[in-house]
């Protein structure tokens, strides 16, 4: 069985496509076709927004790896190898910028499972040129175009959405990138938690802080607090130090694979973690944070998360901290506590 995704099988077969190119590969990848690619290739450069891929990908010394919001890379490139994105705007999203920087007579070659919309990209891409599908296999789709028009330049600042929250008599602007969690809304589960929480004291952690509301809401109400917002996506970490920024507030946001660039003495851990990989459900990030949390947390640190109510996280926290209480619930969400 291949090792790699079915978009990067339906890539793989269709290698001549990329011989002697200098590629970028930017989008929904989450596989090592890259490291194959390069050899194919005259260069391969790679772009990602998520900081467990850069993090695998960083020690393969034939790529070059750009991790962040913006793809700022001075390395050549002549064609982009898209991934498709499940989100239909986080897709515009990486053409405007990605176009802007490679300008007219860059090609491009786009792979995707069917079931993400691949089939858009005709319409999306048609400000840029023209593309077509030239294979299917394993329920995706390879697309080949090329780029003939000139891009309109890419401002980051034009892409963020804009919306206001009320909490508790405050009100918060809140700025999010395509793609990221609570992108336009403010997300019940979220609300429910804040609703639950005690007043927080001390060093506390917002882990997948998203486009920053939970963070923003603590910072607002415990101003004295030491906060730190993680988040695995660089467009998640870029929103939330623009909604603070919005508010006037501060705290210091950075990118960690779950617990690869945190501290260990937290006080509180809050979170509404995702379970959500690309198109595909995943636990596996929401799993690592409860089994490892008591291991990052000062000696009576408090752990406190908002779940739909379906997830099977109370086992795995008892496991982890001795207990586990329930401490609020809606018909879709749970509100779970637990205390060194």
């Amino acid at each position: 069985m291949s090792a790699y995704t079915a978009p990067s099988q339906i890539a793989q077969r269709q290698i001549d496509y990329f011989a002697g190119k200098n590629v970028l590969v930017a989008g929904e990848i989450e596989d090592l076709f890259p490291v194959e690619l390069a050899r194919h290739c005259e260069s391969v450069s790679v772009f990602t927004t998520h900081y467990g891929y850069y993090r695998q990908l960083r020690n393969y010394s034939e790529l070059n790896v750009c991790f962040g919001a913006e793809w700022q890379s001075q390395q050549p490139a002549d064609m982009l190898l898209l991934y498709w994105p499940k989100a239909k705007a986080e897709a515009d999203f990486l053409l405007s910028m990605l176009m802007s920087q490679l300008g007219a007579g860059c090609e491009i070659v786009v792979v995707g499972e069917n079931r993400s919309g691949i089939k858009s990209i005709e319409k999306q891409f048609s400000q840029y040129g023209s593309v077509k599908k030239y294979d299917s296999a394993r329920r995706c789709s390879f697309y080949w175009g090329q780029c003939q028009q000139v891009p309109k330049p890419f401002q980051l600042d034009d892409w963020f959405k804009t919306y206001q929250v009320e909490y508790q008599g405050q009100s918060l602007t809140v700025k999010s990138l395509p793609g990221v969690f609570s992108h336009g809304e403010f997300d019940l589960g979220s609300r429910l938690l804040l609703d639950t929480l005690p007043e927080i004291k001390g060093k506390t952690l917002d882990f997948g802080c998203g486009a920053g509301v939970i963070g923003s809401v603590l910072a607002k109400l415990n101003p004295s607090i030491e906060l730190e917002m993680i988040d695995v996506s660089a467009l998640a970490v870029a929103s939330s130090q623009a909604t603070l920024a919005a508010n006037g507030l501060n705290a210091k946001v950075y990118a960690s694979d779950i617990f690869s660039d945190t501290g260990k003495d937290y006080d509180f851990i809050i979170s509404n973690p995702p379970f959500h990989s690309g198109l595909d459900t995943s636990y596996n990030a929401t799993e690592t944070l409860l089994e490892q949390g008591p291991a990052h947390q000062a000696k009576h640190g408090e752990l406190y998360i908002v779940a739909n109510s379906f997830l099977r996280y109370p086992p795995i926290i008892e496991q982890a901290y001795g207990h586990c209480e329930t401490l609020n619930k809606t018909n879709k969400f749970n509100i779970y506590y637990a205390k060194k």
